[in-house]
């Protein structure tokens, strides 16, 4: 069976760092592109980083670069999200999943998703 759990979330103080941690198992990470998305209360989802199989290339959202950085540990099945310099606009439950292809920032195109972590930044 197909699984992706999320790790690593909780309550940070704003400049604060948090590492998600997204471990797959039941397939091999090698294979599919791994994006993080989040979803505050009362908004949309939205793409923040993926991480693609083929070449290990990334992109972030605006909204996030040069504060979170994507990595993948093929070794452990695991993808990773550094979230640095956090910001209370942070806030959200925190979402990793699984597709074959090219990766984007596009939720609709990921096939398989964890259940989740929550991520709230306040002081």
């Amino acid at each position: 069976q197909l699984q992706l759990v999320e790790s690593g979330g909780g309550l940070v103080q704003p400049g604060g760092s948090l590492r998600l941690s997204c471990a797959a198992s039941g397939f091999t990470l090698d294979y599919y592109s791994i994006g993080w998305f989040r979803q505050a209360p009362g908004k949309e989802r939205e793409g923040v980083s993926c991480i693609r199989s083929s070449g290990g290339s990334t992109n972030y959202a605006d909204s996030v670069k040069g504060r979170f950085t994507i990595s993948r540990d093929n070794a452990k099945n695991t993808v990773y999200l550094q979230m640095n310099s956090l910001k209370p606009e942070d806030t959200a439950v925190y979402y990793c999943a699984a597709k074959v292809g090219w990766g984007t920032l596009v939720d609709d195109e990921y096939d398989y998703w964890g259940q989740g972590t929550q991520v709230t930044v306040s002081s």
